[in-house]
């Protein structure tokens, strides 16, 4: 009797043995797939990553400052191309640098500019993405991947002169007609991704801030301006009136030194 039960209960583990590996294996693999998911990234760069790519930035002791572009600017200079010395590397907006894919490093410019890219000595052309910063080398203005460079001839002559133009954002390219009247309306997409601004001024009753907003609201077109409602050390409000939309802290300190401000000064929202 004792032995017939000893070969059951031997029976049963047996059976019950293919069940636990199935089980142990599924957690196993969930778990490696949960990982897998916890590293994946967006297409394009988080506002997170935009303005922590916007803050002014030292190297060999030279000191960039981030900006602003809208369509339709340019820029002349000396490009260059990087590749399999960077392949599979993290770039300066976090991606993984891809030599394949149509992208580019700028100094000034925010990520995920788009970017029209002529080489002038032999009339190639080509569209970049900006997702890195450089090239640090005087005169140089674009380091473009491997493709886009071969696309333009550097992958022969190593550098060449060429002229940049933005023509959209965020993976978006505009065509040439659509630049054109953005820019005959004066209507050109740009981009801001700093929340520096300017304080004009600072008032007890709302009254007096929103004669100053008022007052600021068409200063420049380029920025807002706003107001901000805070309390004193005797739970007193104040109202802040801020003119909002500078590209980075030197663009607001440039402007609040370029116009007359007495007791202007730079914020931060």
């Amino acid at each position: 009797m004792r032995l017939d039960m000893a070969r059951e209960k031997m029976r049963a583990s047996i059976l019950l043995l293919p069940t636990v590996l199935l089980i142990v294996s599924g957690i196993f693999l969930g778990g490696c797939s949960q990982k897998r998911g916890v590293q994946k990234h967006t297409k394009y760069t988080s506002k997170a990553r935009h303005r922590a790519t916007m803050r002014a930035y030292t190297v060999r002791s030279k000191r960039y400052t981030p900006t602003y572009v809208e369509v339709g600017q340019t820029m002349r200079g000396i490009s260059s191309w990087y590749g399999p010395n960077f392949h599979g590397k993290q770039t300066s907006n976090g991606e993984t640098y891809n030599m394949y894919a149509r992208t580019a490093a700028h100094k000034t410019w925010p990520m995920d500019t788009m970017v029209k890219v002529t080489n002038l000595e032999n009339g190639r052309k080509t569209v970049v993405r900006i997702n890195d910063r450089g090239p640090f080398v005087r005169g140089r203005i674009i380091d473009c991947s491997y493709q886009a460079g071969k696309e333009l001839g550097l992958d022969k002559t190593g550098i060449a002169r060429v002229k940049l133009e933005v023509v959209g954002f965020a993976g978006k390219a505009l065509s040439n007609a659509a630049i054109a009247q953005q820019r005959r309306s004066n209507t050109q997409a740009r981009v801001q991704l700093s929340n520096f601004g300017v304080q004009v001024g600072a008032f007890r009753r709302y009254e007096g801030a929103k004669i100053y907003q008022r007052r600021y609201a068409h200063y420049d077109p380029r920025y807002k301006a706003i107001i901000q409602r805070f309390s004193d050390v005797d739970g007193l409000p104040l109202y802040r009136v801020w003119l909002m939309g500078f590209g980075s802290e030197q663009e607001a300190r440039d402007f609040k030194e370029s116009h007359a401000m007495p007791g202007a000064f730079i914020v931060r929202n």
